[in-house]
């Protein structure tokens, strides 16, 4: 088995976790590799690593079986953007706060990795949702496992977004902006603006509107088999795309540029550890079932 690690930069507090993750790989039966962006911060910090490095640009599917994000969720949508439709399983170790995708806490490292290189796990299959346009602002990175957002620079007015369901008409935003978010983004950056919760499962897409002007405006779910087209309408020279955590600023134009919205052609295999459930990872991350007045 071939397993590769990422990682971001963070703080030297969890370099002892990180420590405690290559210890329980160097006792398993494992070929393991360093991403070289991890390689590159560690390599002062822990001088004793001795994992061959995972170059960038090298084929990832074929070569490594699995591949583990330590950080947070942000840190394991970088990873989505690495092994892309290779179909490679990911399981993410959480250094970070809240920690959906990184379901894995720090005290359980140990019985995590255990877990992987035994095969103790499942796999979650994930959708994702791509953009096309006539401009191709993400050029092969135009796809989200979390959400894809359109939304007004900082010190711009409001914008206006005309949204098409499948053809049909379906409204005009007018705010800072929306959201258009997956099942498993749906606890990200949608629910903080007041979207549902969705299953995984429900193969379906959430519009969440940003800060709208119109307070009957409500998030809006529908089945991810529809393309959802966008036009943005500004007063300002610019506004801001997003795919995840990649942003492209989209200058203003004569004719609105015309966006479409869809399920992606591939989706992500997320590990999910036998004793792990979306219900239990909710409970355990909103703190659901937990009053103070119990105490």
């Amino acid at each position: 088995m071939k397993i590769a690690v990422y990682g971001r930069q963070f703080n030297d507090t969890a370099l002892p976790y990180v420590k405690l993750v290559f210890d329980q790989f160097a006792h398993g039966h494992a070929e393991v590799y360093v991403h070289r962006q991890l390689h590159e911060f560690l390599k002062n910090r822990l001088p004793d690593l001795d994992f061959p490095v995972l170059e960038e640009g090298v084929p990832l599917a074929g070569f490594i079986d699995i591949f583990i994000s330590l950080g947070g969720d942000g840190t394991l949508l970088d990873t989505v953007a690495l092994i892309r439709d290779s179909g490679i399983p990911v399981i993410g170790i959480n250094f970070g706060r809240l920690g959906f995708l990184a379901s894995i806490n720090k005290g359980e490292i140990e019985t995590a990795i255990k877990a992987v290189i035994n095969g103790d796990y499942t796999l979650d299959s994930r959708t994702l949702i791509k953009i096309t346009s006539s401009e191709q602002i993400f050029g092969e990175d135009n796809f989200a496992l979390n959400d894809i957002t359109i939304h007004k620079r900082d010190d711009a007015a409001m914008i206006t977004i005309d949204a098409y369901l499948d053809g049909e008409f379906l409204n005009s935003y007018w705010g800072d902006g929306i959201i258009i978010s997956t099942s498993t983004g749906s606890t990200a950056y949608s629910l903080s603006c007041g979207g549902p919760i969705i299953f995984p499962q429900s193969d379906t897409l959430v519009v969440t509107p940003v800060s709208p002007h119109n307070l009957n405006v409500r998030p809006i779910v529908f089945p991810d088999e529809c393309t959802l087209s966008i036009e943005v309408e500004t007063r300002s020279a610019n506004y801001l795309i997003s795919c995840d955590s990649r942003t492209e600023i989209i200058n203003k134009t004569e004719e609105p540029i015309k966006f479409n919205i869809s399920k992606a052609d591939f989706k992500l295999n997320l590990i999910r550890l036998n004793n792990e459930s979306y219900l239990k990872t909710l409970r355990n991350k909103l703190l659901w079932g937990i009053d103070a007045r119990n105490y």
